[in-house]
């Protein structure tokens, strides 16, 4: 399950009561959808993952390196002939924009970024990428903790101390379904909720992070996406949901469609 918005929030903006469940398999099935066609639309991701990704160097340019998506945090950097390139000796541009993604690295002092056979897919780029206005923001503290003894790198579901109670910045409930995760470096999924056992089922190892071990009181934070993204999958998931079941969908209301504009990625 991948989503851009909580099931708790479509709810709410449906003015579902909490006990008013049995559309949900629908409600989250719109989010998924809405989710994969914001970001076909918008030819990027809004959600972070870990991943490796190899870069062509055009020769005549070869101090920048045009990235192939939106980076969130640099890592490390292997060359074209395979020696690694220290983070502190790169200048990631746009400048302007200090807490949003990435979309040039450049090479300081006059160095180059080099290959041995092709220029073609010989940079390797790890690190954190997706996009988001406010990334140094975009992770908030849940207001709990680990409670597995330990929480084991296989375990499917992770007890907490208040499964429905307000987080750091006051949101209730603190875990929805559909919440991005991060215990440490790993993500996970949060694929149900069971406030009176406070327990959480948990899709690990998620957004190309690895499942592992974690100790009790461990902190667990929750994924914010860019305001003006969550609203429009919640806009986006509405709409889906409310069409008709009995005839195709109608084409995309040019609301939802211009909505999309400052999301696309140009380039």
């Amino acid at each position: 399950m991948y989503v851009l918005a909580t099931l708790d929030r479509l709810r709410q903006r449906l003015g579902l009561s909490a006990s008013d469940t049995a559309d949900d398999a629908r409600l989250l099935a719109a989010l998924q959808a809405a989710s994969a066609q914001i970001e076909a639309a918008a030819g990027r991701r809004f959600s972070p993952r870990v991943a490796t990704i190899a870069h062509d160097v055009h020769p005549r340019h070869a101090s920048e390196l045009l990235l192939r998506d939106d980076l969130l945090r640099l890592d490390a950097i292997s060359n074209g002939d395979g020696s690694s390139i220290d983070p502190l000796d790169v200048m990631t541009l746009p400048e302007a924009l200090p807490d949003g993604p990435i979309s040039v690295l450049r090479l300081r002092g006059g160095r180059i970024f080099t290959w041995e056979t092709t220029p073609l897919r010989a940079v390797l780029v790890s690190g954190i990428w997706g996009w988001h206005d406010r990334w140094s923001r975009a992770w908030r503290d849940s207001a709990d903790t680990v409670q597995d003894n330990p929480l084991t790198s296989s375990a499917s579901t992770l007890t907490v101390n208040d499964a429905d109670g307000a987080d750091g910045y006051a949101v209730s409930p603190r875990f929805q379904v559909g919440h991005l995760l991060r215990i440490e470096e790993e993500y996970l999924r949060v694929l149900a909720v069971q406030a009176d056992t406070n327990t959480l089922t948990v899709l690990r190892g998620v957004n190309g992070t690895t499942a592992a071990a974690h100790d009790p009181g461990t902190a667990i934070e929750v994924f914010q996406p860019a305001l003006d993204v969550e609203m429009l999958c919640l806009r986006w998931a509405l709409w889906l949901y409310k069409e008709p079941d009995s005839r195709a969908f109608a084409s995309t209301p040019a609301a939802l469609t211009a909505a999309i504009g400052s999301l696309r990625r140009v380039g």
